[in-house]
């Protein structure tokens, strides 16, 4: 499947309900949008404030198993549970599901990825093998990129990705994560073209990589990636071939 010649596969959506702002989306109305959208693969997230995560989790690995060529897993929880109930969820979800990632939510989960202290958060996706998502932008302080740069420091091997890329006012904040950390990977959806510009001036294509984050924004997202005056292969990288290397382990 391929939009405009391309293979899409969007690295940030939702699927379940969310507690904090009463959406509820399910696997078999995002496959129908992914096809009228004419996306290969999504990787699917719990939204960050639910009823019960381990129902969430279990609806989004029910569908990951039914589709597992269109649909990738990612577990999110309240990361202060008791730890062993923290690392023992996340632990299930890579064990049954084979989920690719770990989020976190700085604005609702109200964990600083700075210090010492957080660094069970990291080492438990580290240890499932999975990539960390982590929101930028609003929900300040620790949804600054910056603080991203510790974590990625002390964890080199831990694929660290900067959802919404600062989410535009805090973009050259992520840029520097990216320029100084190898391992700091960058999603896209929030910025404008121009933003998009500004980080290819400085990060390579082969660690970008789009994102819807709702379904009313796939058109534009996927629009602002297609009609840039950029080179082919930037455009597979940040479309797809990125996240395919970073969540499937494909090579090109």
């Amino acid at each position: 499947m391929t939009h405009h010649g391309y293979r899409i596969f969007d690295t940030h959506t939702h699927v379940g309900k969310a507690r904090h702002t009463g959406r509820a989306y399910s696997a078999d109305e995002l496959l129908r949008e992914m096809d009228r959208f004419g996306i290969e693969r999504s990787l699917a997230i719990p939204y960050p404030v639910v009823d019960d995560w381990r129902a969430e989790h279990d609806e989004i690995g029910r569908a990951v198993r039914a589709h597992p060529d269109r649909l990738c897993g990612s577990a999110c929880l309240n990361p202060f549970v008791a730890e062993p109930v923290f690392r023992e969820e996340v632990g299930r979800c890579r064990e049954e599901y084979g989920f690719c990632a770990l989020k976190l939510q700085p604005q609702y989960h109200g964990l600083n990825p700075f210090p010492v202290r957080s660094n069970f958060f990291f080492e438990t996706a580290l240890e499932n093998k999975m990539a960390v998502i982590c929101h930028t932008g609003s929900g300040l302080p620790f949804s600054l990129p910056s603080l991203l740069m510790r974590p990625a420091r002390r964890f080199p091997d831990l694929r660290i990705v900067v959802a919404h890329c600062g989410g535009g006012i805090f973009v050259h904040e992520a840029i520097l994560a990216a320029v100084f950390c190898p391992n700091v990977f960058l999603e896209l959806s929030s910025l404008t073209a121009q933003h998009v510009l500004e980080v290819l001036a400085e990060v390579p294509s082969d660690r970008l990589m789009i994102g819807s984050d709702l379904p009313e924004n796939l058109s534009d997202e996927m629009g602002k990636i297609l009609s840039l005056e950029i080179p082919d292969q930037d455009k597979q990288n940040i479309l797809s071939g990125t996240a395919c290397r970073l969540f499937l382990g494909e090579s090109d």
